[in-house]
Formats: C-alpha cells, structure tokens, sequence
C-alpha cells in the first residue's frame, strides 16, 4: 500500500474496460496469504477511475490515485499510464 501526496492512496492495476467516456475501470490485485492455513489468496478489485484524456485503453497497466469523489462510484483519477497493452 503505497501512499503519496498527503496520505492519498496509489494502486497499480490493468484497464478492464474503456466504453465509458472520462472513465475506465481498472482490476488491482491483492494478494495476501490467509491468516490460519497460509494459502496465498488473490483478491480483486474493480476501481471505476477518471482518464480526463481517455489516454488508457483494455489491456494497459496503469497507475492510478485516490481522490475526491467525482461521481457516485467514481473516487480514482488516472497518473499514468506503466505499459501500453500489446497488439
């Protein structure tokens, strides 16, 4: 859990979907081993985020920062965009 810029959250995740105009929705993985048994578990998140210049398409890695309410669900804006997707 990366924090920055006052305590602002900072996730890496992939670009799932780009239908939506000024928005993508991103996957962040969480991997965590369980508490008793050890098993590593991978849990996800679906993370409606802002892309004001529509610049992250499917199948990008991007980073993306917490911020103030833009919408109903919407909490995230886009920093980056880490690697573009392939093809």
């Amino acid at each position: 859990m990366a924090t920055e810029k006052g305590g602002r959250k900072v996730r890496t995740g992939r670009v799932v979907s780009d239908k939506m105009q000024k928005t993508v929705v991103v996957v962040v993985e969480d991997i965590s081993a369980h508490p008793l048994y050890g098993r590593r578990l991978r849990r996800t998140k679906r993370l409606k985020v802002h892309d004001e210049a529509s610049a992250a398409h499917v199948g990008d890695t991007v980073r993306v920062e917490e911020t103030r309410p833009l919408s109903h669900d919407k909490h995230w804006r886009l920093l980056e965009v880490l690697e573009r997707a392939r093809g």
